[in-house]
């Protein structure tokens, strides 16, 4: 599993290039996959941790980068303000970089015209929109208050030498039957799938294929054949049970003429 997480996460490409929203995006080494040998990922860690180890291995295996720290929570008296991801130095400059990592899973609202405010979670509980701002507002800023500012320096480090730098790969999902559609500035090769309610999967063109319901940690990877897969009648009792709990699964299907494709079906 840790191996084909770590290529997901490679081929996933960032959701912007260069510097855009007053964000300079970070940009991953090459990595020779076929000679990087990962340690198996700890039990019971939420998706966004996961993406951090394997980020952090990837980043080792690297000769671009070194990491000086990572996870350094920032305290105001007993109270956490935040955490900085990564601390990096860049071997090639002698420059340290800090990385906010984020890997997202957005669906396009077509309703909405900005890009910007179109990408939402599968369950409405998260924008790129405000996970940007508070980037901007929160998390880069923290490192120059007083609290970060003297955490860092207790690690040796000096909080004016640090360049911010965002690591933000994404894949985005499309509304059913959407064609053209338009991301402004936006990565367009991170489209890679679509999205649609209940009642759309319950068309025709769906009953013959056959489906897998991925774990979460599955979710980055790319899709396997190697899977049980289950027929449209079968997957439908899964899928009521999570849209039940207000919980948008990810699909992966297989259509008879054996293209893979990945769904997303929400529950609003």
């Amino acid at each position: 599993m840790i191996k084909s997480q770590c290529t997901g996460f490679l081929n996933t490409p960032p959701l912007w290039e260069n510097k855009q929203f007053d964000i300079q995006q970070f940009e991953f080494p090459i990595t020779e996959v076929n000679s990087f040998h990962p340690t198996a990922i700890p039990g019971n860690l939420r998706f966004g941790h996961q993406m951090e180890y394997v980020f952090k291995q990837l980043i080792e295996h690297s000769e671009t980068y070194d990491i000086v720290l990572h996870n350094l929570q920032v305290w105001q008296g007993k109270r956490t303000l935040g955490e900085i991801d990564f601390i990096l130095k860049d071997t090639n400059r002698d420059k340290l970089i800090h990385v906010e990592l984020s890997y997202k899973f957005y669906i396009i609202d077509p309703e909405v015209t900005d890009p910007i405010q179109s990408l939402i979670g599968p369950n409405k509980r998260d924008k790129f929109s405000i996970k940007m701002e508070k980037m901007k507002s929160k998390q880069f800023p923290l490192l120059h208050s007083v609290e970060g500012a003297k955490a860092l320096k207790d690690k040796g480090i000096d909080h004016s030498e640090i360049e911010h730098q965002s690591c933000f790969k994404a894949q985005l999902f499309q509304a059913y039957g959407s064609v053209d559609v338009k991301l402004g500035t936006l990565n367009q090769n991170c489209l890679a799938g679509y999205w649609l309610r209940f009642d759309e999967f319950k068309k025709s063109e769906f009953v013959k294929a056959q489906f897998y319901m991925p774990s979460k940690s599955e979710w980055v990877t790319q899709v396997q054949d190697q899977v049980e897969w289950k027929s449209h009648v079968e997957i439908m009792i899964d899928l009521v049970k999570r849209l039940k709990k207000e919980s948008a699964p990810m699909l992966w299907m297989k259509k008879e003429s054996g293209v893979v494709e990945k769904i997303f079906v929400v529950w609003w």
